[in-house]
């Protein structure tokens, strides 16, 4: 049985820190489990926990390193670099020394979009050989019924600057004359004061928009079910699961065009510039007021759906880079 130590940030299992990174890493871990990996789970708070958990892994072993701890910690991941094959599994290129340094010295990376994949080769000049992508896979699901005003708009995100829901509102505002309600759906502590801005923007626009939190499991399963709409406004995204977790169940998206978003979302429903509320408030007046769009964007999405790849097809290009990095160490073994 192959092992790997999948060393990964604390609270990956939180139910109240919902993101796709740690739904990525759950459905990994499961699935390799399933592919008959023996998979050792370190959940790591920082660079001091992290060089434990490393030390504690044994000389010769493949550990899978989530991004979001390894990529600031070369200090702690070089010199280890020898004697525990490190397969980084990058959900977003920072872009800076540190990164390079712990990428430049592990037997492989794996990222979840082929944007990231060039990013990387722009950034480092990383040859494209060394970066294995793992693209998310997707669930399938009850298609959403939706409605025929298409007026329940969704938005499934962490109220971040990031997430754009301040573009979002100007959208929204844009399109204040027409009638919808719109959900925003996501956690409201991971910045408190951007959060507290959101919800003022919110307030000026009435009871039409509601920021209800996180949720998940059914919960988030019904936001979907009562959703006509799936709007990401993102500014980056190196791919945006919350696309296909839209898409798999028949749910048009429209999106801001940022990273892989548009991998995700193939012919799934409408891309709009970043940044621009004006183009997103635009493209929201369409939806709301043209029937045969709304139409042919559910078509299209049910299309998509029927595309989306699996979890256990994730796993299985994870597992290959795993493979490729025992095979190296043993070969490397093989040679003293």
């Amino acid at each position: 049985m192959r092992e790997v130590h999948f060393i990964v940030p604390e609270g990956v299992d939180d139910p109240a820190r919902p993101s796709g990174g740690n739904t990525y890493d759950r459905r990994i871990r499961g699935e390799l489990a399933a592919l008959g990996w023996a998979v050792r789970v370190h959940p790591v708070s920082g660079g001091s926990a992290l060089a434990d958990a490393v030390r504690r892994t044994p000389d010769g072993a493949v550990a899978l390193l989530d991004g979001l701890i390894a990529s600031g910690a070369p200090e702690v991941l070089v010199p280890e670099a020898r004697r525990v094959r490190q397969v980084v599994l990058l959900h977003m290129p920072l872009g800076d020394r540190r990164e390079r340094e712990v990428l430049e010295a592990a037997a492989a990376i794996v990222t979840t979009s082929q944007w990231s994949r060039r990013r990387l080769g722009e950034l480092y000049g990383l040859p494209p050989g060394r970066v294995r992508v793992a693209e998310p896979g997707a669930d399938a699901a009850d298609p959403a019924p939706g409605t025929p005003a298409g007026d329940r708009l969704l938005c499934v995100a962490a109220v971040i600057p990031a997430k754009g829901h301040d573009v979002l509102l100007g959208a929204l505002a844009a399109a204040a004359d027409l009638p919808w309600r719109c959900a925003c759906v996501g956690s409201l502590d991971r910045d408190p004061g951007w959060a507290d801005e959101v919800r003022r923007r919110a307030n000026g626009l009435g009871p039409r928009v509601s920021l209800p939190g996180p949720r998940t499991g059914a919960d988030l399963d019904r936001a979907y079910a009562s959703a006509d709409l799936l709007v990401h406004a993102s500014r980056a995204e190196t791919y945006g699961m919350v696309v296909t977790e839209a898409l798999g169940r028949g749910l048009p998206v429209i999106a801001t065009d940022v990273g892989g978003v548009g991998e995700a979302l193939g012919d799934g429903g409408m891309l709009v510039p970043p940044g621009d509320a004006a183009a997103l408030g635009a493209a929201l007046r369409r939806w709301l007021r043209d029937g045969e769009l709304r139409e042919r964007l559910r078509r299209a999405a049910r299309e998509r759906r029927a595309t989306l790849r699996p979890w256990a097809a994730t796993a299985a290009d994870v597992a290959a880079a795993l493979a490729a990095a025992a095979r190296a160490e043993d070969l490397a073994g093989a040679a003293r």
